[in-house]
């Protein structure tokens, strides 16, 4: 269970955007859970869906306020922070091999979508709004632990466009004064995370019995980010008064290859496995991060905060929790494991 009750503080009223998706979603219910008012921004579409609150935890279910929209419209965005103390802001384009196809929708949504939150806060006074990074930002890894002085390095139109967003951000900070703090996650993992994503998609595979893993290139390492360490995250970063105008790290602090993650996970699955490279899903050598590894001695020094499922065991934790959540037959079938997912 999520540890949120050293966050019991005022109750607030707080706008989520993405929260329809995998960690808007953690956040969201961690958030109900805390007592607070939570607004949930959720893309408008024709099928009524909220993403994966509709599949929240049933505590959580007829506690918060839907609010359909897109974030790329600023009357919408205006519309829905009305009334909000707080603006924590997830919502995003996140797939790196989509991002290849299509550019410039990650740079309405990421950068222009950023741009609307944040000049909202101004208008509306905001007392706090903690925009989402990413560890993507600071391509391969030129010195490790990574810290926030890392060099940043577009290797990919997502990273840059999360780099965009990051400094339209912190720019409302330093010409307006608006209350903004960066947090960026490194590779967030956990129950509900899209296909897209490499734990999900060897679990899936394996899960549905492949015999044969196929993934990208295998020798990469990631420092994998427990997702309710990452909504923890959060939750610390809407409490410190230190980390406005900053950037914030949040991470595991435990590095580990992607074939070896695909080895692990067959392991704690009891499955015999292969794991092979498959050409469509490696990208392009220069686009690929070959490494990523946290520092989170600011999060620790600033806001108190250090990860449940830091280290080796954490890890294993964080995995056998996923593992559970992916072979429930009714979450699996969510899932096209035969195909590739961009």
């Amino acid at each position: 269970m999520l540890a949120i009750k050293e966050f019991r503080m005022a109750k607030r009223k707080i706008l989520v955007t993405g929260a329809d998706g995998f960690i808007g979603s953690h956040l969201t219910e961690a958030l109900v859970k805390a007592g607070h008012d939570v607004r949930a921004f959720v893309l408008y579409n024709s099928f009524n869906s909220w993403g994966w609150l509709d599949q929240c935890d049933p505590a959580v279910k007829g506690k918060f306020e839907p609010f359909i929209g897109d974030i790329r419209d600023p009357q919408a965005v205006l519309t829905a922070t009305k009334g909000r103390d707080v603006v924590l802001h997830l919502a995003a384009l996140i797939g790196i091999p989509y991002s290849y196809y299509a550019p410039y929708s990650y740079i309405d949504t990421n950068i222009k979508g950023t741009l609307n939150v944040v000049q909202a806060a101004r208008d509306l006074g905001v007392s706090k709004v903690v925009h989402t990074s990413t560890s993507e930002v600071y391509g391969t890894a030129q010195f490790v632990p990574i810290t926030e002085e890392h060099p940043l390095q577009g290797q990919s139109p997502y990273s840059a466009s999360k780099i965009g967003a990051d400094h339209i951000a912190l720019s409302y900070y330093l010409s307006f004064n608006t209350p903004v703090a960066v947090l960026r996650p490194f590779n967030t993992y956990g129950p509900r995370q899209s296909a897209r994503a490499v734990i999900p998609t060897i679990i899936s595979q394996i899960a549905n019995g492949a015999k044969t893993i196929k993934l990208g290139s295998l020798t990469p390492t990631r420092d994998f980010s427990f997702v309710e360490d990452t909504a923890r995250g959060f939750i610390a970063a809407m409490e410190s008064d230190a980390v406005v105008g900053q950037v914030t790290n949040v991470g595991s602090g435990f590095e580990i290859s992607i074939g070896d993650t695909a080895r692990h996970i067959a392991e704690v699955m009891g499955r015999d496995v292969s794991v092979v490279e498959d050409s469509q899903r490696v990208r392009p050598k220069n686009s690929e991060v070959e490494r990523l590894f946290a520092s989170y001695d600011k999060a620790s020094r600033l806001m108190n905060w250090q990860p449940s499922y830091g280290g080796a065991q954490g890890f294993k934790r964080g995995l056998q929790k996923t593992i559970d959540w992916f072979t429930n037959p009714d979450n699996l079938s969510r899932y096209k494991s035969d195909i590739y997912n961009v």
